[in-house]
């Protein structure tokens, strides 16, 4: 009866997946789109075209709306709210001709005179008249503020204008709007065009059908308002399943009930309507759970990729070490700020968007950690091997040093604004998005797992440090300078931190405390549950922690929910549990390393 959802796993944005080795590949996949109603009912310019607004003749002015709505053009979105309000006029030229203008506020001389600065009516910019701004007489001005009738009209076309919008964002954002309260039921006849239009993209085609059926089932369309309509209306909605009615599924079965209690509805078919309710409820609703259970699911996959990150840096120092260092939180804050700072040189915002500067941040945020922490290992760590209670307490000092200086140059909160490749996602199935900024995320965790295994598996420096590791008489009596790979060990794991910060800038927030408040903990429990020094079990125990964290978060257990802080609780107890089984965590440490633990 309603098509198929047909788009699974199409591409409706730019993803550039990119990864660092040390140099950057990206690839852009993109989906041509092909733009709706760009034709103009006029071959006039957009310039010429608002000069019929100044027509007495309403069907003309109504006309003008309406196509100049179909350009799609974004400027006349705010031109549109200005018209509305009654701030456009017309300043005939010296041979009577139209000129549209916009006059936002007048100004008084000492006379008492009134005059208006002019404006633009499409750039917003001053409307010169040899080389200045033209400030005539308000009286010289004819307004053509539009009638009560066509106000509706107007402001219906600031939303219209979305729906032929280039930009595909736009105009899913537009398609979506017509069947959001307020409805637009005068965007009726273009959806159901991009409905049958076989060339449409078949996102916008699915959000337009969607939209239609909403208006529909809200009364808002005139010619479809009976109950019978209405119903059938949700009928359509729940074979599409849409998570969009079911906060109105509710709202309806009321309006059916007091529809009964006044006489208009027969209880046959109040019984017959309930049910029909009932069964697209209960469709939405597994259709609901799915896509939670997804996105609970991925989320908990990229924060445990962010653990990975972090807990690189500590199964290098804690776990081959012997370091507990309290201070590896401050390292990740180190690279989250060192970014912010990459953004400030590059001068990116987001309305100047320069997203090269992302590329740049990665090997500076990872040589700004490394040198911190090549500093702190010289200053303090040096002299606290093999004490680790000691170096617990030194390195937490050391923590909150760097917080407090932090805090004092930037305050407690700053804004990293993501490129804009990270906008956006991979839809794999109908409402399941993967954002871009959580692959991103994977895929440097990824390439970080794969960097630390090269390098400490199949280079001379990974063999130096496995047998300083294991054996530092040995390796000395070899001539093995184990004071400098001591330092350089250190200075490693820093860096892996800082790129760790650098990655959470694209998803969460950066403050001076966020890895002593968010992750260090969790971070001590990847490494301890996985394994200490063992690479596999960090991988394992950081995705797994990651996803029981997301899992069990949003769980509710009579009408309580259980939130991040219980979660913690919750999550802490299943690793105690854990440990009290396997002392030596997923993957015991094997050789000599192992009698050394």
């Amino acid at each position: 009866m309603t098509e198929k959802y047909s788009f699974l796993k199409k591409k409706y944005s730019v993803f550039p997946s990119i990864f660092f080795i040390p140099f950057w590949i990206s690839v852009f996949l993109t989906l041509p789109f092909t733009g709706f109603g760009k034709e103009v009912l006029d071959k006039k310019s957009i310039e010429e075209m608002i000069k019929d607004l100044a027509s007495s003749d309403s069907d003309v002015v109504k006309n003008t709306i309406s196509s100049l709505a179909q350009t799609g053009d974004s400027r006349l979105e705010n031109f549109f709210e200005l018209y509305r309000q009654g701030s456009v006029y017309n300043w005939p030229n010296e041979s009577g001709g139209v000129r549209i203008v916009v006059n936002e506020e007048t100004v008084m001389d000492d006379d008492f005179n009134e005059f208006a600065p002019l404006l633009e009516p499409l750039s917003g910019q001053p409307f010169l008249i040899e080389g200045k701004q033209a400030k005539p007489d308000l009286l010289e001005l004819e307004d053509i503020s539009p009638s009560r009738k066509l106000r509706s009209l107007v402001n219906s076309s600031k939303f219209l204008l979305r729906l032929f919008a280039d930009d595909f964002e736009t105009k899913l954002s537009g398609v979506k709007k017509c069947g959001d309260p307020s409805f637009l039921p005068d965007a009726l006849p273009y959806l159901e065009k991009m409905v049958n239009d076989a060339e449409e993209n078949d996102k916008i085609r699915f959000t337009a059908k969607e939209s239609i059926e909403l208006m529909i089932l809200s009364g808002s369309v005139e010619e479809k308002n009976s109950p019978l309509d209405r119903l059938k209306a949700l009928e359509k909605l729940g074979e599409l399943k849409s998570l969009r009615a079911f906060a109105r599924i509710d709202a309806f079965k009321k309006e059916i009930y007091k529809l009964r209690e006044d006489g208009k509805l027969s209880k046959k078919d109040l019984l017959a309507a309930n049910k029909t309710i009932d069964s697209v409820q209960k469709i939405i609703q597994g259709h609901k759970d799915k896509v939670e259970l997804s996105g609970n699911l991925f989320r908990g996959v990229s924060y445990g990729s962010v653990l990975i990150l972090i807990a690189l840096g500590l199964a290098i120092t804690f776990g081959l070490m012997g370091v507990i260092n309290m201070a590896h939180g401050e390292l990740m804050m180190i690279g989250a700020y060192t970014t912010y700072e990459v953004q400030l040189l590059f001068g990116h915002s987001p309305d100047n968007p320069v997203n090269q500067y992302f590329l740049f941040a990665l090997p500076i945020a990872f040589i700004v950690a490394a040198i911190v922490g090549l500093i702190m290992e010289t200053l303090v760590v040096r002299h606290l091997y093999n004490r680790p209670l000691e170096s617990l307490l030194a390195t937490w000092g050391v923590g909150l040093i760097l917080i407090q200086v932090i805090r004092i140059i930037y305050g407690d909160n700053i804004g990293v604004n993501s490129p804009t490749w990270a906008r956006g996602g991979y839809e794999i199935s109908q409402d399941i998005i993967l954002p871009y900024a959580r692959l991103y995320l994977l895929g440097l965790s990824a390439f970080c797992v794969g960097f630390i295994y090269f390098i400490i598996k199949k280079t001379r420096f990974g063999m130096l440090i496995r047998a300083t590791m294991q054996n530092r008489d040995m390796a000395n009596s070899l001539g093995v300078r184990t004071r400098k790979i001591d330092r350089l060990t250190f200075a490693l794991g820093s860096g892996i931190a800082g790129v760790a910060g650098y990655g959470w800038t694209i998803i969460g927030g950066v403050t001076p405390d966020m890895g002593q408040t968010n992750f260090i903990v969790d971070s001590f429990l990847v490494v301890v549950t996985g394994g200490v020094g063992e690479l596999v079990g960090v991988i394992c125990s950081g995705l797994g922690i990651g996803v029981l964290t997301k899992l069990i978060e949003p769980l509710e257990i009579a009408g309580f929910v259980i939130g991040p802080v219980w979660g913690k609780v919750i999550l802490l107890a299943i690793i105690v549990a854990f440990i009290q089984y396997r002392p030596s965590g997923l993957f015991a440490p094997k050789g000599r390393l192992a009698d050394k633990k």
